[in-house]
């Protein structure tokens, strides 16, 4: 049963590391993304991009993310979320593309979501380009 706490590993073990393949690693995350995370009351996923300077450096990100409620003796105790995030280097194409699109369970079936998101503009640009590398991480928000 995969939970909060083992869904960075579970989700690396499943894409593998050093991939730069965003299509494939993009099926592996739909398939994580049906998944249930034992203690999950509702399902969040989100798939985000564009340029931005976290680092010092501008760069093109290009994100799916998987978010969770996390409770402790059925108490509310914050949220992570889950990325699989691809960096790539901000061509004149990648800086005027910008995206955020959420899902929750509650809205339906998570198989719009997944359609809505890949018949995106700027889904199907940054799938053809080669990314400087994937990062996998699970953060406290």
């Amino acid at each position: 049963m995969i939970t909060v706490q083992n869904a960075e590993g579970f989700l690396k073990e499943k894409i593998g590391e050093n991939t730069t393949n965003v299509a494939n690693d993009w099926n592996e995350f739909v398939s994580f993304g049906r998944q249930p995370v034992e203690g999950e009351e509702e399902i969040a996923l989100l798939f985000q991009c564009g340029v931005y300077d976290f680092t010092g450096e501008e760069l093109f990100y290009f994100d799916f993310v998987r978010q969770f409620t996390v409770y402790e003796d059925d108490e509310y105790s914050g949220m992570e979320q889950l990325h699989c995030e691809f960096v790539f280097t901000p061509t004149n194409e990648l800086r005027s593309l910008e995206a955020s699109e959420w899902y929750f369970d509650s809205d339906g079936d998570v198989d719009d979501f997944y359609h809505l998101v890949e018949n995106l503009e700027e889904f199907k640009i940054a799938l053809k380009l080669e990314p400087l590398r994937l990062n996998i991480y699970q953060e406290q928000i």
